[in-house]
C-alpha cells in the first residue's frame, strides 16, 4: 500500500520549491498551495480548512518555513504518521528577537506593502540571503504576493501562540539560516549546511536522507 506525503511550501512560495526532491516509489506525493485566508482568520481555523485537502489516511506532512508552522497546526486535526518541518520553528520560543519585538511594536504590519514594491526584500525574508542575487528564481518560486495574504501570513508568524513544541516533530534546519537563526533553534533538530532555502540548495541531502527519515 502506498504511503501519502503532503508538501506545504513556505510563505509566499508555491510548490515548485519541491521540484528537485525525489521520493521512493512506495510513496505518493501531493502538493499543497496557500489558500486565501479569511479576514482576521486564526492559524488554527486556516489549518482546519487546509485539512479538507488531505484525502488520505495517516499522511506524512512536510512543511517549509511558515508551511512548517501550518502543518504542525494541521496535525492537531488529523491522524498522521509523521510531521517534518524544514527551515521552520517548533514553537514561538524559537522565533528571532526582532520577531518577538514585533509582537509589541506591530512594525511588521508595514512590511507587506513594501514587499509588493520590492520583491527582493520579500525574497530575502522568504528564502534567506543565499539566493538574493538570483532574481530569475523570484518569479518562479514566489508567486503568492497578494497584500492581504502577506499581511495575514506575517502576522501569523509573529503572533504564533504555540509555546510548547510537539515532541514528535522532525526538524531539519540550515546552520546558516538567516530567517530563523540556528542559535534560537532548540533540540531535537537535524542541522545541515545551508541557509533558509535548503529545500532548494541542499536537495541532494534531502534526496539522500529523506527516504530513511520517512520510512
Amino acid at each position: 500500500m502506498l504511503k501519502s506525503i503532503y508538501l506545504m511550501p513556505g510563505m509566499a512560495a508555491n510548490p515548485r520549491i519541491f521540484e528537485f526532491l525525489i521520493f521512493p516509489d512506495n510513496f505518493q506525493v501531493f502538493h499543497l498551495s496557500w489558500i486565501t485566508p479569511e479576514k482576521e482568520e486564526s492559524i488554527q481555523n486556516y489549518a482546519k480548512r487546509m485539512c479538507e485537502r488531505i484525502k488520505h489516511p495517516n499522511p506524512i506532512l512536510i512543511g517549509v518555513s511558515m508551511g512548517g508552522i501550518l502543518v504542525q497546526e494541521m496535525a492537531s486535526f488529523l491522524d498522521y504518521e509523521k510531521v517534518i518541518i524544514v527551515s521552520s520553528v517548533k514553537s514561538n520560543k524559537e522565533l528571532p528577537s526582532h520577531m518577538k519585538l514585533a509582537q509589541i511594536t506591530n512594525a511588521h504590519r508595514l512590511l507587506p506593502t513594501q514587499w509588493i514594491k520590492n520583491i527582493e526584500s520579500l525574497a530575502i525574508f522568504v528564502l534567506g540571503n543565499s539566493l538574493k542575487k538570483r532574481f530569475e528564481l523570484y518569479d518562479r518560486y514566489l508567486s503568492e504576493r497578494d497584500p492581504d495574504y502577506l499581511s495575514w501570513a506575517i502576522d501569523v508568524i509573529i503572533n504564533w501562540k504555540k509555546s510548547v513544541a510537539n515532541k514528535d516533530v522532525i526538524h531539519i534546519h540550515g546552520k546558516s539560516d538567516t530567517v530563523f537563526p540556528i542559535k534560537n533553534i532548540l533540540s531535537p533538530c537535524i542541522e545541515i549546511p545551508g541557509d533558509h532555502a535548503i529545500i532548494l540548495t541542499q536537495y541532494n541531502w534531502f534526496n539522500k536522507n529523506l527516504p530513511n527519515i520517512i520510512q
